[in-house]
This record gives structure tokens, sequence and C-alpha cells, in this order.
């Protein structure tokens, strides 16, 4: 039987499905620091690159483990809770990933393998398998479904990279689920050593379009600032990071124009 609490709980749910990025649960909300960067980074490599561009993952020189909670509007049944592990071989790397997303009614476990390989100094791609299982109160009470992403990296310049990916590209002629799709296109520049800037954009058949905008200050090699914008729900963003030996740890914040700020934390234990 419902409790009082989640009849708005599952109100805010829908709601979430026409937004962006950080509110649709078909797109794991992995990573703190991106966060902090208003989602602007499929074009910045990181450990997270499994949830964002799989061509990224051969840029990651160490195996790591890392842990993400996304709290969404400090509302524990729209929390995110996500893993992965990377594990890099020669000129490629490998990601394995997890993510739940909902509550004991309405919840959406994903997982999925990857491979990046660098196809040339200034090229690289991947791609990753995805598993989706949902559990809806009522009559289908269960869906399982399966699907690919796959992405690009270009390094234009020493300074300049662009990133794209896409996210199930399947005709909808042949598609037996309810899966979005949806493409990212962006280009990220270091301004300086201390600085990187990014802006991109998404077009999803779950939310439309949204532009994307961010930076990353690093101005001691172990502390970060980040900051960044998403049209989607207007959303203000920043964040900060710390490493500590082989640890690292980010926190992230964003807002949303009508439900309030989301928080999100990760911490990440490479094996040098």
């Amino acid at each position: 039987m419902y409790s009082l609490r989640l009849i708005p709980v599952s109100f805010i749910f829908v709601f979430l499905f026409s937004s962006a990025r950080g509110g649709d649960p078909y797109f794991p909300a992995a990573g703190a620091g991106e966060s902090g960067m208003g989602w602007s980074c499929v074009m910045k490599p990181g450990f997270w690159s499994s949830f964002h561009n799989q061509a990224l993952l051969p840029f990651n020189k160490s195996a790591a483990t890392g842990i993400n909670y996304h709290s969404r509007f400090g509302i524990s049944e729209l929390g995110t809770k996500s893993a992965a592990l990377v594990m890099p071989l020669d000129k490629a790397a490998l990601g394995f990933v997890y993510s739940h997303f909902g509550y004991r009614d309405l919840a959406r476990h994903s997982a999925g393998l990857a491979c990046g390989i660098l196809l040339s100094e200034k090229i690289s791609a991947g791609v990753q398998a995805d598993f989706f299982a949902e559990k809806t109160a009522g009559e289908y009470r269960e869906r399982r479904s399966l699907s690919f992403e796959a992405g690009i990296h270009i390094k234009a310049s020493e300074q300049v990279s662009l990133g794209i990916h896409l996210f199930n590209p399947v005709p909808g002629s042949f598609r037996k689920d309810k899966l979005p799709s949806s493409v990212r296109v962006g280009s990220g520049i270091r301004l300086s050593r201390d600085l990187f800037a990014s802006a991109e954009a998404e077009m999803s058949t779950a939310g439309g379009l949204d532009i994307r905008t961010g930076f990353e200050y690093d101005p001691f090699r172990s502390f970060t600032i980040r900051g960044g914008f998403s049209s989607g729900g207007n959303s203000f963003c920043f964040g900060m990071g710390y490493i500590v030996r082989s640890v690292q740890m980010d926190l992230g914040f964003s807002t949303h124009d009508r439900l309030g700020v989301s928080t999100a934390v990760s911490v990440i234990f490479a094996f040098k």
C-alpha cells in the first residue's frame, strides 16, 4: 500500500521524464565532478566515461573503481546509486558500470560493459552494451530491455577536443521497448594549464534539446573548483574535488528552477 509521502514522489518522477539528463533515469547521473560542470563532459576524459562517452575510457591510465550517489532534491526515493570499474589495457580500456534509480515500487536497474580504444594519436572510439530492468507497481511489474551506445573523441589540437555520443541509436520500427534515443555533441578547450572550459548540446527523444556549459579550475594539483549551467530546468551547477594519494573525492550541486537543489558525491579509488 502506498504511503502518503510517495504520492507526491510519483508526481515528481513523472515530471522528471520531461527533464534533461539530470532527471531522466535512463541516463544515470554518475560523477559528482561531471555534475558540478553541468554534465558538460562528453569530450572530457574521466573515470565516469562509461556513463557519458566510452571513447574516453583509454585515457584512464590506471585501474580504478568508484561509487557515486546522486540525491535529487533531498528525496531518497529519487536517488541514484552508481558504481564502476575501469581496467586499462595497452591502447584500450574496459569499463563495467551499474546504476540503480528509484525506490521499492518504482525502480530501474542498469548495467553495462564498455570498451574504448585509441584508433590514432588524435581519434578514439568506444561502444557499450546496456541492460535495463524496470520494476513498477501494477499489472506489468517488471520489464527488461537491451540496447547499446557508442561514442567518438577527436583531439583537434593540443588545446581543443571534440566528443560525440549516441545512446540507443535504433530506428523506431525495430524497437520493442520505450527506451529513448539521444545524441550528444560537445567541444572543450584547455585555456591554460589550470583552466578547462566546455560546451555541449544534447537532443533526446525523452527531453528535447539541452544546452550545457561548464568549466574546471585546478589551481592546485590536488584541489579543483567546477561550475556549469544546463538549460534543462535552468540548472546552475557548481562543485569541488580533492585528491589524497590514490583517492579522489568529488562533490557537486545542481539547481532546478522548480524542484530545488540536487547533491552528488563520488569517491574513486585508483590502483597504481
